[in-house]
């Protein structure tokens, strides 16, 4: 494949070098005449036009299609202000080749073509929008979290499955653009408000949303401003059942002679493994976000024209965790209190007995069952500020054109954690929970408190910025040769954080806290949950928590300083890059463009580099914040072709050389542990780029404006993919400063006497090599007049490491089945969407990746117009409540997670003007 990519290039910088003595020999010869008629030979990306309805808009996404040179799949908006779906991640997941993780809704994990979410890239406009990270604890990455951007302010968006050398690089799955609403394609004085109601029924409660849209131009239509203001809110809510790891039962025996018992007499095998804890998880989250974006638009004639876009976003983010697990292999004294182990298939423990001091006499000595219940209670709300200025002059046979701007996004993330235990007896089971031996004592708030250790305040700041800039020139060469393109850009982006977590919280029970009403989780109890997973002792609210921690006498002259040390990184990668373009066609049906994109990208990675005998205290040693810098060059040449077989069946083919980077955090030379199961993840500071050679084609035949069947086929070869390695390295443990007995229950043999243990840390490197080949099959159709059409798509993906590893978010098999009606005032769709089993990340640092079960979903939306103004419309998602589960690769009843989040339905009245 190398060796291909040579070819390619050099003929790519061939034929750049021959257009302009091409563009003289077309004059001579007056083949400007031919190439005239070729009007798709300049498609170049549509301006947001207004259209009306379902049919409508299938119809201008397939026009937009089919005049590409370039494979891709476009989304037009129904009507203004009504994108057909209540979030871009959904609409994005009806596309062929297009999957997304749910693991907490919609949200920012969208794979294309079986690759890895942060391997995409998205833009609003033409420009990147910065992110900040919203959640607590979890890793950055470069995917985009489109529950960040309301979809009220697109036209349309357009995924692009072939690279071409004027887009930005940095993605091998897919690039999106994402394009709001313009004024001057507008009518003057466009009106659209809506106002609504969401509602989810596992935790039967819902919120509010109001939105509205207004654009004004004047009589020339030389100017004109859009408005789009916007105020959501919504509650999430998943319950369910979370392992944090498995251990041996030869582990256990070693301590518990009932287990050694069970084991010689062959009723478990010494080679099974049980699970560490079972988890009674719940999160909840209520969102608040208000929106505003606007278009200011300059076009005083047909030469000059200049947009100017403004954003602002503020989602208010605020969670509550829950997190109540019966934990048998936590302490010795809880491994001793195993009183029996079931086995089940597969060698996995399947359910067991912890036994209870104060009610079983035959109890051993020291021994005892715990629960831990962790509480953790956020705040987070992302603000996101932007501002983009783009323009164009159109001359005689040439034009100019350029945009810079800047977005800034920040949050300042805090987290209030109390952990109280309660010891008691109890049985389990892994597919049903925990029973406490005595519910009238475990359901008593005074008897749950810390154990040596109460909870702490975290303060994680996190920013991320772009800056960027970029200048276009095309020239009309009126040949075969169409035009070229050349252009600059460049681009700065920051991106960062800081992790403060204060100790010292007093050792209380849940009753000085401030206990609330017993839970009562509707999603365990669907998974069919014992009694004592499904209502158990909780604290009156995540204000409880907070005020609690923050009442800390001096709390905060007690920063933990290995925290500092492993989870501050800061990250800037400046690109700086120039293309040339090359658009051909012969005006008989041949077209398409050919281009190579440099790239110089400097990437500055930096982090705290301490000694462990630094690790323990503050302040940080001068010097031990370090930057490594890193300088990439890389010439990425790309290839499209388009020939109209006949004048409905449209061939493509592409090929391309392109890059991508791996998460932000991955680029720097930070660490983060567990300091319980001595594990942990880091960053790797001398990272290359993902490389691939993507090579797509594909058959489009067009029946008629509003249908299509589809074949395309893709390869992907990966020469440079990033892997995970495991190493083993001394570091610090915080448990010797914070809970020292804790510390000295640790496996023996880990850890030395002065707080450094073992861990085994996972890192990215370099080095790997990857192959993704996959089929999409696409079908749309208007059955006559009925007013009932049908839209399917099926995607075959099969992809893996050169060891035969698995590559993440790949779903070997997805398809969705569509089937509308529009006929008069209705309009109704039902979605069905089916995708095969995947891997997905770790749940903790350094946890093993792990196989996510196959997903299905069906969704319905309708919309009856009652008049040129009003209509009301009404969406359900998930009516299957289908359950999101997590296990082990190679072994299906190792569990890791099965989580429940509800049916949801949206109303909506609906007025324009």
């Amino acid at each position: 494949m190398k060796f291909t990519a040579s070819i390619l290039s050099a003929s790519i910088l061939a034929a750049l070098c021959l257009a302009v003595p091409a563009h003289a020999n077309a004059q001579a010869t007056g083949a400007a005449d031919a190439t005239s008629k070729n009007d798709t030979s300049k498609v170049k990306t549509l301006p947001t036009i207004m259209v009306v309805g379902l049919r409508q808009s299938l119809k201008k996404s397939l026009e937009t299609e089919r005049n590409s040179n370039a494979i891709i799949n476009v989304i037009t908006a129904e009507d203004i202000g009504k994108f057909p779906a209540t979030n871009v991640a959904e609409a994005l997941a009806q596309m062929p080749g297009v999957t997304i993780d749910r693991v907490l809704g919609a949200t920012q994990r969208v794979s294309i073509d079986g690759m890895d979410p942060s391997l995409n890239l998205s833009f609003l406009d033409g420009h990147p929008v910065a992110q900040a990270l919203w959640l607590y604890g979890d890793q950055p990455n470069r995917g985009f979290n489109y529950s960040l951007l309301p979809p009220e302010i697109l036209g349309n968006l357009e995924i692009y499955k072939s690279p071409e050398a004027r887009l930005p690089s940095g993605s091998i799955g897919g690039t999106i653009i994402m394009h709001t609403l313009e004024p001057l394609n507008l009518p003057a004085n466009t009106l659209r408000a809506s106002v609504g109601y969401n509602y989810n029924d596992m935790v039967s409660q819902g919120k509010p949303d109001v939105s509205l849209i207004y654009s004004w131009k004047n009589a020339n239509s030389t100017w004109g401003i859009d408005v789009a203001a916007e105020h959501y809110e919504q509650i999430t809510n998943r319950q369910g059942e979370e392992i944090f790891g498995y251990t041996p039962v030869a582990t256990i025996a070693k301590v518990n002679p009932a287990v050694a018992g069970q084991i010689a007499s062959g009723q478990i095998q010494s080679t099974a493994i049980m699970p560490n804890e079972i988890n009674s998880a719940n999160f909840q989250q209520t969102e608040k976000r208000t929106s505003f974006v606007s278009n200011i638009q300059f076009r005083p004639n047909n030469q000059f024209e200049a947009t100017l876009g403004l954003m602002y976003l503020r989602d208010q983010l605020n969670n509550y965790n829950q997190s109540m697990y019966a934990f048998p292999t936590w302490l010795a004294s809880t491994q001793q209190g195993i009183s029996g182990l079931v086995q089940g298939a597969n060698g996995v423990v399947i359910a067991g007995n912890q036994c209870d001091p104060s009610t079983q006499p035959t109890c051993p000595t020291g021994a005892a069952g715990a629960t831990v219940f962790d509480n953790n209670a956020r705040r987070a709300t992302v603000t996101t500020r932007g501002i983009n200025l783009h323009a164009a002059y159109h001359g005689y046979g040439w034009e100019l054109s350029g945009q810079a701007g800047v977005s800034t996004s920040h949050d300042p993330i805090t987290q209030a954690f109390i952990e109280p235990v309660y010891f008691g007896g109890y049985n389990w089971s892994l597919g049903q929970g925990f029973n406490f031996s005595n519910p009238t004592a475990a359901q008593n708030p005074t008897n749950w408190a810390g154990y040596y250790f109460m909870g702490n305040y975290g303060s994680l700041p996190y920013y991320a910025r772009d800056n960027w800039a970029q200048v276009n020139f095309k020239y009309d060469l009126n040949g075969f040769f169409n035009d070229i393109r050349v252009g600059v850009r460049w681009a700065v982006h920051h991106e960062g954080q800081t992790l403060n977590v204060y100790t010292g919280v007093p050792v209380t029970t849940l009753t000085g806290i401030g206990a609330g009403p017993l839970t009562n989780l509707s999603g365990l109890s669907s998974l069919n949950f014992f009694p004592g997973s499904v209502y158990h002792v909780q604290p009156s609210g995540p204000n409880a928590i907070y005020n609690y921690v923050l009442a800390t006498p001096g709390l905060f002259n007690n920063l933990y300083a290995p925290f500092v040390y492993d989870n501050t990184f800061g990250v800037a990668q400046k690109s700086e890059a120039g293309y040339a373009q090359l658009d051909f066609g012969n005006g008989n049906g041949l077209r398409g463009n050919l281009g190579v994109r440099f790239v110089h990208t400097l990437i500055d990675a930096s982090g705290f580099v301490i000694s462990q005998a630094d690790v323990g205290s503050l302040p940080a040693p001068p010097g031990s914040y370090q930057t490594v810098a890193n300088a990439h060059n890389n010439i990425l040449p790309s290839f499209n072709i388009a020939y109209d077989l006949t004048p409905d069946v449209i061939l493509r083919g592409a090929a391309a050389e392109t890059i991508a980077w791996a998460p932000y955090n991955q680029e720097t030379p930070y660490t983060e542990t567990n300091d319980t199961v001595l594990t942990g993840t880091g960053g790797n500071a001398h990272l290359n780029p993902y490389k691939s050679y993507n090579f797509n084609a594909s058959v489009a035949w067009y029946f008629n404006d509003q249908s299509v069947l589809a074949f395309s086929v893709f390869y992907k070869d990966l020469t440079n993919y990033i892997t995970q390695g495991t190493g083993i390295e001394q570091l610090y443990n915080g448990l010797y400063q914070t809970a020292p007995n804790l510390y000295a229950q640790l496996p023996a043999g880990s850890c030395n006497a002065t707080g450094i243990c073992n861990y085994s840390i996972i890192r990215p490197q370099n080095g790997g090599s990857a192959e993704v080949k996959g089929l999409e099959v696409s079908y749309q159709q208007p059955f006559a007049h009925t007013g009932f059409g049908l839209r399917t798509n099926l995607t075959y993906t099969d992809g893996s490491t050169h060891t035969g590893g698995l590559l993440p978010y790949n779903s070997k098999l997805s398809y969705n089945f569509s089937p509308y009606f529009e006929k008069g005032p209705l309009t109704a769709s039902v979605t069905y969407s089916w995708q095969s089993k995947y891997l997905a990340g770790g749940y903790v640092a350094g946890a093993p990746s792990v196989m996510v079960a196959p997903w299905a979903e069906l969704d319905f939306d309708a919309t009856y117009q009652f008049d040129h103004h009003f209509s009301v419309s009404f969406d359900a998602l998930n009516l299957l409540n289908s359950t999101y589960k997590e296990y082990a690769q190679g072994n299906p009843t190792e569990i890791y997670a099965r989580y429940k989040s509800g049916r949801e339905y949206i109303a909506r009245l609906n007025y324009k003007f």
